[in-house]
């Protein structure tokens, strides 16, 4: 009996410790919240980041920011929410402390988010960017009408689970420039893995749904991130790339090959990278190019 009691006890000790390490908060260097923004800085950043793509279904009439497609995933059907001004159906009642929260380390004000929407990329973002995201955000039209509910099935919908998703895979940090490399290819990286998230489409995802970063950009199968090519230094150079012509497609969606890019990419050159600076657009080509 003694002996049974001392296994138990054992179990309760090794559960109570799983439970502390998998529950406990994630978070990553503490923001600069008395800083300013600016909306029309802001602004700029809704599209580096692709908040339109995801928040705004244009197809089913939605209004600007109002609430985007579903995104089918094994884990559920997530649909990108409401993210105008508007205080209840959007975000309108945030504060920036929760806006950056969010942003930073994947907790909004209903808890933990999941990682369809990509906070491991925002989370590199600098405090002025944060600030100046927010300032834009509610300065949008407010829409009144929140975006559907998703679908996401049980257990999955258990939000509690990702604190234990966010302690194995999620490490909250800021971006730090590459030593020994130029401007352009520091922010052409700093694009690719931060607000531009490509390396969220482009890169496999384990059966947790966590990016397997040692084959970052080589590809997604489908799954949880969806269908997407490999965009690796020689994955593009096999279709005829060079810097000038990745910076021309993110423009125009015009391949080497002579096709046009439709489909999430097309979206995304059209709500996104066409809108960006000729500068961002040579700098995430650099990047994408260069050894």
């Amino acid at each position: 009996m003694r002996r049974w009691l001392v296994v138990l006890g054992v179990l309760a000790v090794v559960g109570i410790g799983a439970a502390v390490y998998f529950l406990k908060p994630v978070t990553g260097p503490a923001r600069d919240l008395t800083l300013v923004g600016d909306a029309e800085r802001g602004n700029y950043l809704i599209r580096l980041g692709g908040c339109i793509a995801c928040h705004t279904d244009a197809a089913s009439g939605r209004a600007f920011l109002a609430g985007g497609a579903g995104l089918t995933t094994p884990f559920g059907t997530f649909v990108p929410p409401n993210i105008t001004s508007d205080p209840t159906a959007g975000i309108g009642d945030w504060t920036l402390a929760q806006f950056s929260d969010a942003m930073s380390n994947g907790m909004g004000p209903q808890g933990h988010l999941y990682p369809a929407f990509p906070y491991e990329n925002y989370t590199r973002m600098s405090d002025q960017e944060i600030a100046d995201l927010y300032a834009a955000l509610m300065a949008t039209e407010p829409v009144s009408e929140p975006a559907a509910a998703s679908q996401v099935p049980f257990p999955f919908n258990i939000r509690l689970a990702m604190a234990g998703w966010k302690n194995l895979f999620f490490s909250p940090a800021r971006f730090v420039p590459e030593e020994g490399r130029s401007e352009a290819y520091n922010r052409g990286e700093y694009l690719a893995y931060g607000p531009a998230h490509c390396v969220a489409c482009h890169t496999p995802r384990n059966a947790l749904g966590a990016l397997d970063w040692g084959k970052a950009l080589t590809g997604s199968p489908g799954g949880t991130g969806g269908k997407a090519p490999a965009i690796t230094r020689d994955a593009l150079l096999g279709q005829g790339y060079d810097q000038d012509l990745l910076a021309q497609t993110l423009l125009d969606g015009f391949t080497p090959g002579f096709d046009v890019l439709g489909g999430p990419m097309g979206e995304v050159i059209a709500d996104s990278t066409s809108q960006w600076t000729e500068a961002d657009r040579a700098a995430i080509a650099e990047y994408m190019l260069t050894e």
